[in-house]
């Protein structure tokens, strides 16, 4: 394999990780004023993610990285047109991360409110932007002969891309939603399985849509293995869901984003960035990579710190691993 076509595979691996993990994350965040009855409540459901949401976000930071780094091209093609999104998203996380942290800062209801709109916007907003990003690398832009944009900067967003949007929203409101079924207790925990196997079938149907529009205009005939095993996996963490095994219901949504990274980078290889106005003019692996040398000194610096970063991570979901309920949330205190 060339070191091209490795850091291709990176990448996807990457946005493999952060969609399962960010995914859950975000859902929690959308779902926060629809499970959350209370303060406590709502505390309970922040307090699921608290210690992992920012370490959640490191993987689309080392995508964008790696992107960077290792097909300038690509990035640059593709930053550059989804600029408003772009920006829009990281907008949408910052607001997140400064609400989580302000949140309980004042004690009155109005201010906990005013905080708990802000994640939510950030949530659905941030899950919409980065679903219009990947499913535009994926279904292409208008690109010229020299690789550049032609037309609006609007041109983004398309109905194509509003369904890539609306598959990654959809999929993080069943995937946080199942997520809390695991992580809380009580109430929480039986009103979290209810609302999963109740919004599942419509909420996972723009993913499915998605997944059949990408794979019958640019898949191969291997990927229809990738988009079976999406669906199956999708089916089967509602069955298990609903016969009470959740953990297994977690697993099998990421078995399903595995499938689903597989099918759209698989359909996507050997481009990065398609053109919609000619296939000629489509962005490659090999024409958008970085030199052999800076491909390889990136391979030695990721080989000795991936293994420190996933082993700090891993430890961090060991040690906040039991589920939480409201006995266990402490009585309001505030810095005076």
């Amino acid at each position: 394999m060339s070191l091209p076509i490795f850091w291709f595979c990176v990448i996807a691996l990457l946005w493999l990780g952060y969609l399962f993990l960010e995914g859950f994350d975000f859902g929690v965040g959308m779902l926060l004023p629809v499970l959350g009855r209370d303060n406590t409540e709502r505390r309970v459901m922040v307090n699921t993610i608290g210690p992992v949401w920012d370490g959640n976000e490191v993987w689309l930071l080392v995508a964008g990285g790696a992107t960077f780094a290792a097909f300038p091209g690509w990035y640059a093609a593709l930053f550059s047109a989804a600029y408003l999104p772009l920006t829009l998203f990281l907008v949408a996380l910052i607001g997140r991360g400064v609400a989580f942290e302000y949140r309980g800062k004042v004690d009155t209801e109005r201010w906990r409110r005013n905080w708990d709109r802000v994640i939510v916007a950030g949530s659905w907003i941030a899950s919409l932007g980065i679903g219009l990003v990947l499913s535009t690398t994926v279904l292409g832009l208008p690109l010229n002969e020299h690789g550049d944009r032609v037309g609006s900067p609007l041109a983004v967003i398309r109905w194509e891309t509003l369904l890539g949007a609306l598959a990654v929203a959809g999929y993080a409101l069943v995937h946080g939603a199942v997520f809390l079924t695991l992580k809380t207790e009580g109430e929480i925990s039986d009103r979290a399985r209810r609302l999963a196997l109740r919004i599942a079938p419509v909420a996972l149907l723009p993913l499915v849509g998605l997944l059949l529009l990408v794979q019958l205009r640019e898949g191969a005939g291997w990927t229809w293995v990738s988009v079976a095993v999406v669906l199956v996996a999708a089916v089967g963490a509602l069955l298990r869901l609903a016969k009470g095994r959740e953990g297994q219901a977690f697993a099998l949504l990421g078995v399903a984003v595995v499938g689903t990274v597989v099918t759209l980078f698989g359909a996507l290889y050997p481009n990065v960035l398609p053109s919609t106005l000619d296939p000629a003019n489509s962005l490659t692996v090999a024409a958008t990579a970085s030199s052999s040398y800076t491909l390889t000194v990136m391979t030695w610096v990721a080989a000795f710190g991936t293994p420190a970063v996933l082993v700090y991570q891993g430890w961090t979901y060991w040690v906040f691993r039991k589920r939480i309920g409201t006995r266990h949330i402490p009585a309001v205190h505030v810095p005076k």
